[in-house]
C-alpha cells in the first residue's frame, strides 16, 4: 500500500494528540520552542539521509510511499518522520512530567 509510511506517521501523531488535549501540555502552544527543537533534528538527520541517498547507501521502498519526492530524492514521509516522531516524543515526555512531577530524568 502506497500510503503505509504516511499512515504510520498519522497513527503516531493521532495517538499522542490526546496528551496535548486532555492534559493541556501546551506543547503546540509553545510553537517557537517546538520549532527550535525540531529544526536541528530536520537539518542533521535530513542531511544525513540526503548524503546516504546520494551515496546510494540508503533507499526507500516505493511500495510504501505516496510518491512525493523532495529535492535530493528525499521522500516526503521521511521529512515528516523527522517532525512527527520527535513531537510525539516531546508530548510523551511532557505527559510523564505532568502526571509524575516528582520524576526527574537522569
Amino acid at each position: 500500500m502506497h500510503a503505509t509510511y504516511l499512515l504510520l506517521l498519522a497513527a503516531c501523531f493521532l495517538g499522542t494528540l490526546p496528551l496535548e488535549l486532555v492534559l493541556h501540555l501546551r506543547v503546540y502552544a509553545q510553537w517557537r520552542r517546538l520549532i527550535g527543537t525540531l529544526v536541528p533534528v530536520v537539518v542533521l538527520f535530513g542531511g544525513w539521509d540526503l548524503l546516504a541517498i546520494h551515496q546510494h547507501t540508503w533507499s526507500y521502498n516505493r511500495a510504501y510511499l505516496v510518491g512525493v519526492t523532495l529535492p535530493g530524492r528525499l521522500p516526503l514521509e521521511e521529512l515528516l518522520f523527522f517532525l512527527v516522531i520527535p513531537t510525539c516524543a516531546i508530548l510523551s515526555f511532557e505527559a510523564v512530567r505532568a502526571r509524575r512531577p516528582e520524576w526527574v530524568p537522569r
